[in-house]
């Protein structure tokens, strides 16, 4: 049973699902179900989806699918953050699952509803959080001290100007709307019009990634993903920018190592890897490029989990 049209189609949607290889029956984890578009596809294929999110218009929206009324029900909402799986998971009764795809970042539905505060193609009020609640855009800029903000855009913005565009939004404080914080950065950096990116772009990349905790979000859930995944499960995640691609190759690296002592100490019995068959970086084609230019910096990494136990401090 098909259920309502989702308003866009997932970035690398045949990628992942060759990746995941949903069977029916599988048991799969969506940690980002925003538009649902991953789930759509793997509750085709007979699978049963958990799905995650802090938003809860995406949670509202997902409750009115038909599975989530089956009998017992194929698809499962939890509206909290996808760092939290191993606990919902275990309230559900679910102790292993067959496939995890994560889709790292802000949703389409987010960037495109001007209320939101995510971006700044019209103005909004400069909210920015993922779960519509708690501090927001609004209280980081208007609140932080000067050093704290660039330290902020050079980190997840990687900013070289941080210094200078910190001091001009501290000596324009307050700031309220997204157009109040573009036209801060553009006039710090010189931005002329017309030109190839819009240098608020990396501020607001930023402070949202600040104000949601993202990157805290994606080790603790790559984490929750290793204990939850059964012998023979799979990993895929999706990055849309260096930052997160980093935290995930680095993750994949260390977790489908073989690791053993140093020569120079006692030895101790070689701790198997927890991830076999990983992927080199897929990236999306030209024609889906073509038919969703936010797809151009999308990156696939994917793994299979091998029967060693989760490492502990993954």
């Amino acid at each position: 049973m098909s259920g309502p049209a989702t308003p866009h189609v997932p970035v690398l949607l045949d990628e992942v699902l060759a990746a995941l290889a949903p069977r029916p029956g599988d048991v799969i984890v969506d940690a980002t179900f925003g538009a649902g578009g991953y789930t759509r596809a793997l509750l085709d294929a007979g699978a049963t989806v958990h799905a995650f999110d802090r938003d809860p218009d995406a949670i509202a929206a997902g409750r009115t699918w038909p599975e989530t009324s089956e009998e017992p029900p194929r698809l499962v909402l939890h509206p909290r953050r996808f760092s939290e799986m191993v606990e919902a998971l275990g309230e559900a009764g679910v102790a292993q699952v067959d496939g995890v795809a994560m889709d790292i970042g802000v949703s389409s539905m987010q960037l495109d509803q001007a209320e939101r505060g995510f971006a700044f193609s019209a103005d909004g009020p400069l909210d920015m959080t993922m779960s519509q609640s708690g501090p927001n855009a609004a209280d980081f800029v208007n609140n932080a001290d000067e050093a704290e903000i660039a330290d902020v855009l050079y980190r997840y913005g990687e900013e070289r100007q941080s210094r200078r565009v910190a001091r001009a939004i501290v000596a324009a404080r307050p700031l309220s709307t997204t157009g109040d914080l573009a036209r801060v950065v553009r006039k710090a950096l010189g931005y002329r019009a017309g030109a190839p990116k819009d240098p608020a772009t990396r501020s607001f990349q930023a402070i949202r990634i600040h104000v949601n905790a993202e990157l805290d979000e994606l080790m603790t859930g790559l984490a929750a993903a290793e204990r939850l995944l059964r012998e023979g499960g799979r990993l895929a995640v999706v990055s849309f920018h260096s930052l997160e691609d980093r935290i995930v190759k680095r993750f994949l690296r260390e977790a489908s190592a073989v690791t053993a002592g140093s020569r120079h100490l006692p030895q101790v019995e070689a701790a198997p890897a927890a991830f076999a068959r990983v992927s080199r970086a897929v990236r999306p084609g030209e024609a889906e490029v073509a038919r969703n230019p936010r797809a151009r910096s999308a990156v696939l990494r994917h793994a299979v989990r091998t029967a060693a136990p989760a490492r502990e401090a993954a």
